[in-house]
Order: C-alpha cells, then sequence, then structure tokens
C-alpha cells in the first residue's frame, strides 16, 4: 500500500472555539484530522502538522515551506488540510513548483468541532480519490467534487464549492 503525506496547515477545518477568548482560533494541533484518521484502518500514511492558520493569514513564505514538505518526502501522494479563501492560490503556488506528485487540498468551510459532516466528508472523499488516482497534478476535493486545480472555485454568494 502506497503511503499518503497528509499535510495539516490549519484553516476552519481545524477550529475550535475558545471560551477564554470568546472566538475560533486555530490551534496548534492535529486533533481534527486525527479524529478523522482513527477510522482509515486501511491507509498508510504519515501526517505532519505545519504552519497551524487560517489561509487569509497564509503568506508566499508558508507556499513555500509546503513546497519544501512536499519535496523532502518520499511520498507521491499528498493530501492537504488547508483553509477554503486561499486554497486556490496555494494550489496554483504548488503546481508551479512540483510536477512528479499527486497533491490534492481540502478543507471545511465549517469546523470539524461544531458540525463534523462538511469536514469529515470532504477529507474522506479526497483521501479515497488519491487512493486511486495516479496522474500527477494538482487537484482540489469540496463538496461533492474532486477536480484538478483550477476548475473548481469557491462561490462566495452560496458558500460553496463548484465545477466551473
Amino acid at each position: 500500500m502506497e503511503k499518503i503525506l497528509i499535510i495539516n496547515t490549519g484553516g476552519t477545518f481545524n477550529k475550535r472555539y475558545n471560551p477564554l477568548k470568546g472566538e475560533l482560533e486555530v490551534p496548534k494541533d492535529g486533533i481534527a484530522v486525527e479524529s478523522i484518521l482513527q477510522y482509515c484502518n486501511n491507509t498508510s500514511y504519515e501526517l505532519l502538522n505545519i504552519i497551524h492558520k487560517d489561509s487569509l493569514e497564509m503568506s508566499e513564505i508558508d507556499r513555500e515551506l509546503i513546497v519544501k514538505t512536499i519535496q523532502a518526502s518520499s511520498c507521491r501522494k499528498v493530501l492537504i488540510v488547508h483553509g477554503t479563501d486561499t486554497m486556490d492560490v496555494t494550489a496554483t503556488f504548488l503546481a508551479l513548483h512540483i510536477k512528479d506528485k499527486v497533491i490534492t487540498l481540502t478543507g471545511a468551510m465549517v469546523p470539524l468541532s461544531i458540525s463534523t459532516v462538511e469536514a469529515t466528508s470532504n477529507f474522506m472523499m479526497a483521501l479515497g480519490d488519491m487512493m486511486c488516482r495516479e496522474k500527477n497534478g494538482v487537484y482540489l476535493a469540496m463538496h461533492g467534487a474532486v477536480a484538478i486545480h483550477g476548475s473548481i472555485y469557491k462561490n462566495r454568494q452560496k458558500g460553496i464549492f463548484e465545477l466551473c
């Protein structure tokens, strides 16, 4: 079984309510992703928790770190949990720098800590697709669709991702 590198960068997917501050925060852990992975008994993976930011706060330096992390891995397949607001920016950046891997970005618009449905669905759809996808490229997996980056976008008026 081919090992999959899972990179958790934060985003809404991971957010939890901080009762002391009265706001949702991106924690510096992987509890959200780990809570789903506990049910993936037939999956060989390595989980790396890096960056820990809302995607609106991500910088070019953060994207370079993602590229370096992927390039340093022997895994050919990479699943990235990422915030939805700049997922497309990161996907384009990755496509410019990495040509020899299968990379899929996914996330959630509702934190797993609030409702498990969307985050779990998006993650498992991305993981399942990745397990059988062979063609190198950068893909997005959101709201029932997996497609090459640039052909699926966040429709901010509807609050969903759609195919172009």
